[in-house]
């Protein structure tokens, strides 16, 4: 079997005034001709290549029944078994100047040749076991689309939820966050909902934990929510958001989401003292093993507009900066962090994300904790509506955008993306 390279006759014109020396494949010849099986090259005649392929290879090799010792003795003796030759050098593209190397002591890129290599050589890995999956529920039967969020919706926590559960277990994402939708007659001033132990979230928790023992349930302790006003703490006549007596009520909500089942505790609050007066309301009813993932660094970010709407939880009347963190402080997430740290907490949130990679490595590299990072909604819809128009490859941004929060330091991720990002990274098909 071959195959032989043909060319109908056809000559290549000199090209006058150009400097053939410092370019590769261009020679000082006066034309070049090419011709039906042979070429010609200023009067030296040379055989047209011919490539074959190999009878001597075809199908699999004969393995030859030879001792060690005898290959051995082949080899020393001169008999040295035919392998591939070595492959010849890549021909650079036409016209590529000539060049002396430059003399290079390292050169980065060869750790970087091959997708073999690349892999060697990451530092950074994801994978869907780094995912906490946020969760929205309410009371009702029917899943309802969130309309800017696209792919989320508000679950039925009777049978959405467990459904959604279950896929994401499907692809390795065994941590879940729940935030409830409440009827607008359970809300208060003072959020007494938020500790109802047979509310929406202790009941989803329960049914949860009966399907699936060994699901991880995160938990958000806050009452915006379940306050009348809409904001994350109790709210004096003068607008003032009152601290203390806050703190008393989100003891009583994290005690209540301990005893229905949650893994991990939440606070989103972002009050003085409450991560200290939690972790010492869990142990004194006996829930030593609850966690606490403090909301650490969580900013008064325009990003949160979508959940916002997802779970109708606008503040009334004013904005939350006078709990909130200011986007433009860096060294206040310290004071924050190290406060958490010293009153308990078992993981340090900070959200939003991709905006706050710089605080997000900043509490890693002072704080022996995990460290979380919050893909907040205005992230993820910003990559959803990219998508859509074709601006960007969504799917390439999402995991690249994921994969920045892991490089900055963040141990798990709380994200939207959590299902999809996992299939992905199994390989199936969305």
């Amino acid at each position: 079997m071959a195959s032989t390279i043909l060319n109908a006759p056809y000559t290549v014109p000199s090209v006058k005034g150009f400097d053939t020396q410092n370019y590769v494949g261009l020679r000082p010849i006066s034309s070049l001709r090419f011709n039906s099986g042979r070429t010609a090259f200023s009067g030296h005649s040379q055989r047209l290549l011919v490539v074959r392929a190999s009878e001597k290879y075809d199908g699999d090799v004969e393995k030859l029944e030879m001792s060690i010792e005898e290959c051995e003795a082949a080899v020393v003796a001169g008999n040295v078994p035919e392998a591939p030759s070595v492959p010849p050098k890549p021909a650079a593209p036409f016209g590529t100047p000539v060049i002396q190397s430059l003399q290079l002591s390292r050169r980065p890129r060869r750790n970087r040749s091959s997708p073999a290599l690349r892999a060697s050589f990451q530092e950074t890995s994801i994978c869907p076991a780094n995912f906490v999956y946020p969760l929205f529920i309410h009371e009702g039967q029917e899943d309802t689309p969130i309309g800017a969020m696209p792919g989320c919706y508000r679950l039925g926590w009777r049978h959405g939820l467990v459904e959604e559960v279950a896929k994401a277990r499907d692809v390795g994402v065994n941590g879940i966050v729940l935030f409830p939708k409440v009827p607008d007659a359970l809300k208060s001033p003072t959020g007494d909902e938020a500790y109802n132990d047979n509310g929406l979230v202790p009941r989803a928790i329960r049914l949860l934990k009966d399907k699936y023992p060994d699901l991880v349930i995160y938990t958000d302790v806050a009452l915006d929510p379940y306050s009348s006003d809409g904001h994350d703490g109790i709210v004096r006549e003068d607008g003032v958001i009152m601290n203390d007596e806050t703190v008393h009520q989100l003891c009583k909500q994290a005690v209540s989401q301990a005893r229905a089942g949650a893994d991990v505790v939440s606070p989103s609050d972002m009050m003085d003292g409450r991560v200290g007066a939690i972790r010492a309301a869990l142990d004194a009813e006996g829930f030593h093993h609850v966690s606490i993932m403090s909301y650490t660094a969580k900013y008064a970010s325009s990003f949160y507009g979508p959940f916002r709407e997802a779970l109708d939880s606008n503040p009334r009347f004013g904005d939350k900066k006078t709990y909130q963190m200011n986007p433009a402080n860096y060294r206040e997430a310290l004071v924050e962090g190290r406060e958490d740290e010293a009153e308990g907490a078992d993981i340090l949130l900070v959200k939003p994300g991709l905006p706050y990679l710089d605080i997000i490595r900043l509490l890693r590299d002072q704080s022996p904790l995990p460290i979380a990072a919050y893909q907040v909604s205005g992230e993820y819809s910003m990559i959803k509506a990219g998508g859509v128009l074709k601006m960007i490859d969504e799917e390439k941004v999402m995991l690249e955008s994921l994969m920045c929060l892991r490089r900055a330091g963040a141990d798990i991720i709380l994200t939207y993306f959590a299902l999809q990002a996992a299939r992905c990274l199994c390989g199936e098909k969305r």
